[in-house]
């Protein structure tokens, strides 16, 4: 009986150690260590304007504003939601995925020719003129994750004739912003070129006078 109540002695004094270990002086010291460290990314990498946070260099937003760029399409619509969809259920909670439509599926077809239809409308709207030259696919396609908040540079380029006509600027001087907003390729070979729509989209605003 002494050895079993010895046994469960320790046994007991082990689990609350540990408890304390992993729920209280492991997160302490994980947090105190990123806050101090990694601050930035430690809160989620937000992007601020005027002092308020306005999104994440992680996560993609919906643009609809014509004087502004447009990033990739998104199954999830980036997790944008309003009160009353919260209220009904129709929200469900952060999610993240792709529309996991198969090439051959009319689904994808029709949503992907309906886009281009749209966007070439709106191309020659802002120019009067055709758009002849191939539109980037990752203006149409989701990212796996549905929460990419990067396009390519080509899909950033193809944009300025109608972000220049619906905001008054330049074509040169947008064109300036996507190549400063330019993310290269990790040592010249890792990875993809790609821009951070929102990011760019700050800049724009402060070209334009919305945001100091």
């Amino acid at each position: 009986m002494k050895q079993f109540l010895k046994t469960l002695k320790g046994a007991v004094i082990l689990t609350v150690l540990m408890a304390v270990l992993s729920s209280v002086v492991y997160p302490a010291v994980t947090t105190i260590l990123a806050q101090t460290f990694f601050k930035e990314k430690a809160n989620g990498s937000l992007i601020y304007a005027d002092g308020t946070a306005i999104g994440s260099e992680l996560v993609g937003q919906k643009w609809e504003d014509p004087r502004f760029f447009k990033g990739r399409p998104s199954s999830v619509n980036y997790n944008v939601y309003t009160d009353e969809e919260k209220e009904n259920g129709s929200y469900t909670g952060v999610a993240s995925g792709t529309y996991n439509y198969g090439p051959t599926n009319e689904k994808l077809t029709d949503r992907v020719e309906e886009a281009v239809a749209a966007f070439k409308e709106e191309y020659k709207k802002a120019t009067g003129k055709e758009l002849t030259e191939e539109i980037p696919a990752d203006l149409f396609t989701a990212s796996g994750s549905g929460l990419d908040p990067h396009i390519s540079p080509a899909a950033a380029r193809i944009q300025v004739p109608i972000v220049a006509a619906a905001s008054g600027l330049d074509e040169g001087e947008v064109n300036k912003l996507v190549e400063a907003h330019t993310e290269h390729k990790l040592l010249g070979i890792f990875g993809e070129e790609r821009v951070n729509v929102l990011e760019l989209n700050l800049d724009l605003a402060k070209k334009l006078g919305i945001t100091a």
